[in-house]
C-alpha cells in the first residue's frame, strides 16, 4: 500500500514517499499525507518541510491500477477532488514545503510537487504530465497550476504532447527554483530548509498567508471544471483502452471515442 515516512530534525520536518517501485500516489498515500499535515499543523516548532521520494523517483504519478477499481464518472470526479483539496491545503499551508525532486515527477507526482512552495530538482529528473498518452487528463489541478509556472504556451505543449522536460529545463522555465546534480540535491534542500528555519516563526507564517493573494481568482473555478472533465473522460472508450494499454505495457489504439 505504501506510506510516507515522517522525521523531524530540529525545526525541519522531512517527509519521504515510500511506495515502491515508483512511489505512485494511491488513495492511502494521499490519506497518510493528510494525516501528517494534521499533525504538523499542531506543532509549534516546525518551520520548514522537505518532501522527497524514496528509491529511484520522487513520484512517477497516480496509481493507475487503482483507477480500474472505480466504475462511475462520479467516482473519478471524487478522486480528483480528493487530490485537489489536499494539494490546495498544501499550497495554503502555514509552513513552507520544499519538494526535492529526483528521478521523475510525472502526472500526479508533478501535481503534488507543484502544490509545494519551492521545488528543487536534479538536473536529469523528468517532469511532465503524460496523462494524454493513455487517454486521460490531469485531475489534481495540473491544468491549472502548470501554466502559472511555465506560461500557457509551454503548458499546452507539455500537456498535449505528454512529453516530460528535464530538471535543468524545469529550472529554466520557472517550474523549479534550482537544478542540481542528483548527488547533492537532498543536501541542497536541507541547506535551504535550514535558512528558512532560521527565521522567526511569526514572520514565516505571515508570508505564507500573504503570497497566495497573488493567485488568479479563476483558479477555484478552473479546478472544479478539471474534476468534472476528469470524471467525464474516464467514461469513454479511449480512456479504458489507454489504461489497459498502460497496464499491459503496449501502445494504445485510440479510436477518438
Amino acid at each position: 500500500m505504501g506510506t510516507i515516512h515522517y522525521q523531524k530534525s530540529g525545526q525541519v520536518a522531512s517527509l519521504t514517499i515510500s511506495s515502491p517501485p515508483a512511489n505512485a500516489l494511491s488513495r492511502s498515500i494521499l490519506e497518510k499525507l493528510e494525516s501528517i499535515l494534521d499533525e504538523m499543523e499542531q506543532a509549534q516548532d516546525i518551520k520548514a518541510i522537505i518532501l522527497k521520494g524514496e528509491g529511484k523517483f520522487f513520484s512517477a504519478g497516480a496509481d493507475i491500477k487503482e483507477f480500474t477499481s472505480l466504475q462511475q464518472a462520479e467516482d473519478y470526479k471524487a478522486l480528483a477532488k480528493q487530490g485537489q483539496v489536499l494539494f490546495n491545503r498544501m499550497e495554503g499551508f502555514k509552513i513552507p514545503i520544499i519538494a526535492a525532486i529526483h528521478g521523475a515527477a510525472l502526472g500526479g507526482g508533478l501535481e503534488l510537487a507543484m502544490a509545494c512552495h519551492i521545488r528543487l530538482v536534479s538536473e536529469q529528473a523528468k517532469l511532465g504530465l503524460p496523462e494524454l498518452t493513455i487517454g486521460i487528463i490531469p485531475g489534481f489541478a495540473g491544468t491549472q497550476r502548470l501554466p502559472a509556472y511555465v506560461g500557457a504556451a509551454k503548458a499546452y505543449e507539455m500537456i498535449l504532447t505528454g512529453e516530460p522536460i528535464s530538471g535543468s529545463k524545469a529550472a529554466e522555465y520557472g517550474l523549479a527554483n534550482h537544478s542540481y546534480p542528483e548527488e547533492v540535491l537532498f543536501e541542497k534542500a536541507e541547506e535551504l530548509a535550514a535558512k528558512v528555519a532560521a527565521k522567526s516563526g511569526p514572520t514565516i507564517h505571515r508570508v505564507m498567508k500573504l503570497i497566495p493573494y497573488t493567485k488568479n481568482s479563476n483558479f477555484q473555478e478552473g479546478i472544479e471544471a478539471e474534476a468534472e472533465a476528469f470524471g467525464e473522460i474516464f467514461g469513454n472508450e479511449d480512456a479504458n483502452e489507454g489504461i489497459r494499454a498502460f497496464i499491459e505495457k503496449r501502445k494504445p489504439n485510440f479510436r477518438d471515442k
